[in-house]
């Protein structure tokens, strides 16, 4: 089968270094070479995609945050494909994807041509961008030899996607996207004699890149849930389970909750720069006025615009002219903008692909940006958990769930609100880090209407120190011949949630985590004891 050339050892030698850059080949018969600089996790995303592709897998996610650079990685994949004389296709599912993707590569030097209705020209480039809408009408060249879909997360919904893959089932595809886990992507189809997609590949996570500094971390402040009560749920054609867009517009397109959302603006944010994700459009537009009507600089966007409006209204945003931007779905896909500072979440969801694409849009890091900020009016983090936690990064086979559930880690890191303050608190942490109020355990708490609070969070681990501290586990376990379930336990006391995806190897305890097991053993033993005194 074709795979995208593999580089060469010093190439991926010198990929494991800080600020690599990888050498490329000359492209469209240029005599001088070409070079992309990547980040260590990009480039080790570039050598386990091949890797994966190698082993006989044809269609294979690769998985990088929002702001983790997936344009740049896509990049230079596809000039590891142009070495071998491949041809490329890169597919996206918007026109402003279409022409993000081209100036991308025009400032790298690649040339390509493009398939996308009457922009399309030099279709003999070894490289095309490409509108999934074009392609459906016209097909692809035959020719062929990788296919790369943006946003593959909307594949799974999309008959015009799996009609193509259908099509070219022998041809190696690549997806790329933020949020791997949208139902149905690793579905069995006949066609393909297998899974839509048969391999996750994880280039980093979220938490890593914040612990990094690639990415900002981001505070969140939530009121209380909007009243949902006889809002409807729908599956929409991308496969997704969320709330009925008609319903939701009734249930928040209020003057009372649209005044609430300046307000609470006014007295956290006041002047940074801001984006909105409004329910539809006329939400939008109303939460513009109110703003305009308070002498905020504010705009709002949608698809329905010109071309030349909707560059011009990005451009005052981006040059600080306009204070909050306002739209409904337009901007959660492929918008970089890494001076918005404060997002309002004004849409309900029950969808965490849309959860993380939205919050996603302000964790980009930026001269003078610290942290992010999220005020959301949706009741979404409550329900959905912190964006920036660990994610469920699994490929969705389409088999029924029961109803309700959700991944482990997620529903352990969904925080709670305080009874007495309304403070947001951690999971797991009992007693309110704001009041210091520890109420006696109870299924419900009671909440606060109207008040934004703090969603307080720890701060993020990366996977070297959760492999660090399962790898001391194992040794205690292995030294006092703990029986099976402890390394675990102990791991799910400390980071609340269960290990996964860890290696099985050992190291000496610090004392730092040898005082955590101790403390984890008193605490056990009191509890037997009281239960025993009980006659429990």
């Amino acid at each position: 089968m074709e795979t995208f050339p593999s580089q060469t050892a010093s190439e991926i030698a010198a990929s494991k270094r800080d600020d690599t850059r990888l050498v490329l080949p000359p492209i469209g018969g240029g005599r001088v070479a070409m070079s992309i600089d990547l980040r260590p996790y990009q480039s080790d995303l570039v050598d386990n995609t091949r890797l994966s592709l190698a082993r006989g897998n044809r269609r294979v996610v690769a998985y990088l945050p929002t702001g983790g650079g997936k344009m740049r990685t896509a990049a230079a994949i596809i000039c590891s494909a142009l070495a071998k004389a491949r041809k490329v296709v890169f597919i996206a599912n918007r026109k402003q994807l279409v022409q993000q993707t081209s100036t991308v590569l025009y400032g790298l030097g690649i040339e390509h041509g493009i398939l996308q209705a009457d922009n399309t020209r030099n279709l003999d480039a070894r490289v095309l961008v490409a509108s999934i809408d074009t392609v459906h009408l016209r097909c692809l060249p035959h020719d062929i030899s990788l296919i790369i879909i943006d946003e593959c997360h909307a594949v799974a919904g999309s008959a015009k996607f799996k009609q193509i893959m259908f099509k070219r089932s022998l041809v190696p595809v690549i997806g790329l996207t933020a949020t791997p886990f949208a139902a149905g992507m690793a579905r069995h189809y006949d066609e393909l004699d297998g899974a839509l997609f048969q391999d996750l590949v994880i280039g980093a996570t979220v938490a890593g890149l914040i612990a990094d500094g690639y990415l900002v971390d981001c505070d969140i402040y939530a009121p209380s849930e909007p009243d949902l009560k006889g809002v409807r749920s729908s599956k929409g054609i991308d496969g997704e389970t969320d709330y009925c867009p008609v319903d939701l517009a009734q249930a928040v397109d209020k003057p009372s909750l649209i005044g609430d959302i300046r307000d609470h603006w006014f007295r956290l944010v006041r002047h940074k720069p801001t984006v909105v994700f409004a329910t539809n459009v006329p939400h939008s537009k109303h939460i513009v006025e109110t703003f305009q009507a308070a002498g905020v600089a504010a705009e709002h966007i949608d698809y329905r615009m010109s071309d030349d409006d909707r560059a011009a209204i990005l451009a005052r945003f981006a040059s600080g002219a306009t204070t909050i931007l306002s739209n409904c779905a337009l901007l959660s896909e492929g918008w970089d903008c890494p001076t918005a500072e404060v997002m309002i979440l004004a849409r309900p969801t029950r969808s965490l692909t849309r959860h993380i694409q939205m919050a996603g849009r302000v964790l980009r890091p930026a001269p003078g940006k610290e942290r992010a900020l999220l005020l959301d009016h949706s009741g979404s983090t409550a329900r959905l958990g912190h964006p920036c936690d660990d994610l469920p990064l699994v490929l969705d086979d389409g088999r029924p769930r029961e109803s309700g559930s959700k991944s482990a880690e997620r529903l352990e890191s969904l925080p709670k609100k305080c009874a007495k303050c309304s403070f947001m608190k951690p999971a797991k942490v009992h007693q309110c880090p704001a009041c210091g109020f520890a109420p006696e355990r109870q299924n419900e708490v009671q909440t606060v209407p109207g008040t934004l609070v703090k969603q307080a969070r720890r701060k993020p681990m990366t996977t070297d120190v959760k492999q660090h501290v399962y790898s001391q586990l194992l040794y205690l376990q292995q030294k006092h011949g703990y029986r099976q379930g402890w390394v675990a336990n102990q791991y799910r006391s400390i980071f609340d949630v269960w290990p996964s995806g860890l290696e099985k190897v050992t190291a000496t305890p610090t004392q730092e985590v040898l005082n955590k097991v101790r403390a984890n053993q008193i605490a056990y033993a009191r509890r037997r004891e009281k239960n025993h005194g009980t006659g429990h």
